[in-house]
């Protein structure tokens, strides 16, 4: 599958403890939305007879345990290297978001279960009351401004948890429309529409789990960094007095960051500090302008033909 960006090209960068402090901000927030939200859903779901709200109640109560996650993920990536994880803790991340996938594929199962079963008895279906539809629309509307804001907190940090825990927070909205439209169809008198909806939202919360446990696995198995990131890096280090070419440029992805190696292309005339001091000043430029975690350059001497496609020989 090909990455695609999470993040706008003119998203800013935040780093160390202002990006972990944004996070956890946002987090939090989240997680006093979902509680409240979650505990009116299933109350008014069992008061008014909606399996569908009751479900989405869940839906969003497995939101709480997402924040839970992305609180825990943003403390633990941000600590110091040490000797058994050189590179830093980044990873945590990764390992968060395919948790989360895991446990919204779960739910999703429970639910769609759940839905089958009562549509195999539709005269077990009882008739909703019509605050049940009242409580579906404040939700979705909360849901959608929750959304905006966490995706909002998430780019402009270039976290891809907070980005994913923003689409989850969408699916809520969505699923919440759902119910809204099943709760209004049982209200009219067609009552196998509210167990419909509740089936529907299990199907959207079991193909979001999929997607981001699909998306973490990749990154755990070192995926390269998007084209549009590795073509904006390899303009930096060509753009880099001294720098004649490169090849052999390799990504990888840790959590939201990226470990580069590279080869460059230098004068073979050159001093071995010369050639030191220019591959320095590459990394530097790179690791001050993108995502970059760490950068490991090789000094080649340059040849009378670049090895790297597209670069014109000097």
């Amino acid at each position: 599958m090909k990455e695609q960006s999470l993040f706008p090209e003119s998203a800013g960068e935040e780093h160390g403890p202002e990006r972990t402090l944004a996070t956890k901000r946002c987090t939090l927030v989240s997680a006093v939305v979902n509680v409240l939200t979650s505990s009116g859903q299933i109350a008014m779901g069992v008061i008014a007879g909606s399996q569908a709200l009751i479900a989405d109640g869940i839906h969003t109560l497995s939101d709480l345990l997402s924040d839970v996650l992305v609180y825990f993920a943003s403390h633990h990536s941000q600590k110091a290297p040490d000797e058994e994880h050189p590179f830093g803790h980044q990873r945590f991340e990764n390992i968060a978001v395919l948790a989360l996938g895991i446990i919204l594929l779960v739910v999703g199962i429970g639910m769609v279960y759940t839905g089958v079963v009562r549509l195999q008895d539709p005269d077990s279906i009882p008739k909703v009351s019509s605050q049940a539809l009242w409580v579906a629309l404040a939700v979705l509307v909360i849901k959608e401004i929750l959304f905006r804001y966490v995706l909002a907190v998430g780019q402009r940090v270039r976290s891809s948890l907070l980005v994913a825990n923003a689409w989850h927070a969408r699916s809520d909205a969505a699923s919440s429309l759902v119910v809204a439209i099943g709760i209004g169809g049982n209200l009219m008198g067609y009552t196998l529409l509210d167990p419909v909806a509740a089936l529907v939202v299990g199907l959207m919360v079991g193909r979001a789990g999929l997607r981001f446990m699909w998306d973490a696995s990749h990154d755990l198995t070192d995926r390269a960094a998007s084209e549009e990131l590795v073509a904006s890096i390899r303009r930096e280090l060509l753009a880099t007095p001294g720098v004649s070419g490169l090849h052999d440029l390799r990504t990888r992805k840790t959590g939201d960051l990226v470990l580069v190696d590279v080869h460059l292309e230098v004068d073979g005339k050159l001093t071995v500090t010369e050639g030191h001091d220019i591959a320095l000043e590459a990394a530097t430029r790179v690791m001050a302008s993108y995502p970059v975690l760490n950068i490991v350059t090789h000094v080649d001497p340059r040849e009378e033909k670049s090895q790297d496609a597209g670069v014109p020989t000097t």
